[in-house]
């Protein structure tokens, strides 16, 4: 992104998050990562005007944006609300271990596919050309790997959480474990997609406020960061209140795990619902 010409006004460590170049018929163009990324657009600014522009890309981008974003959306709003109802089950006692066990596999599916499709969002947006004002995309693709890229990288982190959860609750199946195999099988994995939700979550709030703290409490972006980072914070206490004390064959705290889980997950419903607006 250190294109002649281009001026960085948003970095998060090694990563930008925000470029500026000027036009050749005047005005300023201003990318931002997450806009271009989640909107399809970046603004520009014309010369004397007050206020910039937004400068879409082509409808089939647009258009394509858009579906991943409901596909993302509801996926995380329902895999969050089965999330929920496995722990209340667990919670009132109305279920056996196998019947919130299947509840939260089928979450675990949708939190994989909500989990992928934003990956998706991140590898297909659209591209900024500099020296140009509008947003350009490249053919779709299934893959990629660009970990310079901060929202590819907080996106492939949230995958990847959600895959080693779906180890931990595919064991959950399993019968007749140890305490320490119980630890081992479930617990571990359980802890590790909590940690790895948790740095997806700080990467998005540095791609979100350009690598400083900030509170925009009017941009729906920054409020959904704030929820999912909740959530997965709310994840991490479930956790490790989960954990099986070998000397007694007991949880640190049953009721915590089950309430960190059902607030977490519901967190998680909350952000996808504000993410269906969140789109071009």
């Amino acid at each position: 992104m250190g294109e002649p010409g281009q001026r960085t006004e948003g970095a998060a460590g090694p990563f930008t998050t925000k470029l500026s170049w000027h036009l050749p018929g005047g005005g300023t163009a201003v990318w931002e990562s997450r806009l271009a990324r989640r909107r399809g657009v970046l603004v520009v600014r014309d010369p004397g005007a007050e206020h910039g522009r937004h400068a879409a890309a082509d409808r089939t981008t647009l258009a394509r944006l858009s579906r991943l974003n409901v596909i993302a959306s509801v996926a995380f709003v329902v895999g969050g609300g089965l999330f929920a109802a496995g722990a209340g089950v667990a919670q009132l006692g109305s279920g056996d271990a196998t019947t919130c066990a299947a509840i939260y596999f089928a979450g675990g599916l949708f939190f994989n596919t909500g989990g992928y499709v934003s990956l998706l969002q991140v590898i297909n947006a659209p591209r900024h050309v500099p020296g140009q004002d509008r947003l350009v995309a490249r053919r779709w693709r299934w893959w990629s790997y660009e970990p310079i890229r901060v929202d590819w990288l907080a996106a492939f982190i949230l995958f990847a959480g959600t895959l080693v959860f779906g180890v931990n609750l595919f064991d959950s199946f399993l019968k007749g474990l140890s305490v320490q195999q119980v630890n081992r099988l479930i617990w571990v994995p359980d802890v590790i997609g909590c940690v790895l939700f948790l740095v997806s979550g700080a990467l998005s709030f540095a791609e979100i406020c350009h690598g400083r703290p900030c509170f925009h409490r009017r941009d729906r972006g920054w409020w959904i960061v704030a929820v999912n980072a909740f959530g997965s914070l709310l994840f991490m206490v479930s956790a490790l209140a989960a954990y099986t004390r070998p000397a007694t064959d007991s949880l640190v705290n049953g009721d915590i795990a089950n309430w960190g889980t059902l607030t977490g997950a519901l967190c998680f419903s909350l952000a996808g619902f504000l993410q269906l607006g969140e789109h071009p």
